[in-house]
């Protein structure tokens, strides 16, 4: 008999809908508790990552502001790196085999999930670091 992971009693509860599909119930169940635990440090990566990079968010519009965003994550290969590592150092043997099976299709979930975080908190980016 193996003892439960720990990761496992540090992530939040979040309440979502049951679903048949298994990467739908993988993003449910595994990626959005992760996110929701991670999620200061995504933040402090991502000002971080912008201030290095001198991409200064006030000075573009709204509109901007959520595309640069949306690009750093999705292209920039450093800073996804970087994000990614705090997601799949959270996950269980069980759910990294899952992960490695699946990589493609969890890779976007977590991009899209990390894009819609990181966009609705933007205020927190704004802030004078």
């Amino acid at each position: 008999m193996s003892n439960p992971d720990p990761r496992l009693q540090l992530r939040p509860e979040v309440v979502t809908q049951p679903t048949s599909q298994p990467t739908e119930a993988f993003m449910h169940e595994t990626l959005r508790p992760i996110l929701k635990l991670q999620n200061a440090h995504f933040l402090l990566i991502t000002r971080h990552f912008l201030a290095k990079r001198k991409v200064r968010l006030e000075t573009l519009s709204a509109a901007q502001r959520l595309q640069q965003i949306s690009h750093s994550i999705a292209r920039d290969n450093r800073l996804r790196g970087l994000l990614f590592g705090c997601v799949l150092g959270q996950f269980t043997e069980t759910e990294l085999a899952f992960y490695l099976d699946n990589e493609s299709e969890v890779n976007r979930r977590i991009t899209h999930l990390l894009v819609e975080r990181i966009q609705t908190q933007m205020e927190v980016l704004l802030l004078p670091v």
